[in-house]
């Protein structure tokens, strides 16, 4: 097991979500890796929790790694908050992320679970990123 490209996968995703048009439409570029400071936005994408699993073999040292990307809001329905969460979702199934270590082997959709906590409306969506350390070889 490898928990080296960790980091690296998550420079990785916060460029390519901050980097989609689409994305960048709907929320205005209010992607984070941490909760917003002061005031939120009204609609935002986070860059959440992960749960690591070793999967190296003979020829490599790799994970996988099950991460969290959120969508929240403060609006009363959920439409604006499930066309962010389609625009992440198209931002990141089999991504071709550039690893400045190691290497991707896939990028996959596991679930989402939506709700809301008072005003606040909270889409949380798990991928599935399988990662390979070439320098563990």
């Amino acid at each position: 097991m490898t928990y080296a490209l960790a980091s690296v996968l998550q420079q990785a995703l916060y460029a390519r979500l901050t980097g989609d048009a689409a994305l960048d439409a709907l929320v205005g570029g209010a992607v984070y890796d941490a909760a917003p400071p002061g005031v939120p936005p009204s609609l935002y994408v986070l860059i959440g929790p992960e749960k690591v699993q070793g999967r190296s073999d003979k020829t490599a040292g790799g994970a996988e790694h099950d991460l969290s990307v959120s969508v929240v809001t403060d609006a009363a329905g959920f439409a604006n908050a499930k066309a962010a969460a389609a625009a992440v979702c198209d931002a990141l199934v089999d991504a071709p992320l550039a690893l400045s270590r190691g290497h991707l082997v896939g990028l996959h959709f596991r679930r989402a679970t939506a709700g809301r906590s008072g005003t606040e409306r909270r889409i949380d969506l798990t991928f599935r990123a399988r990662v390979e350390d070439d320098a563990a070889a």
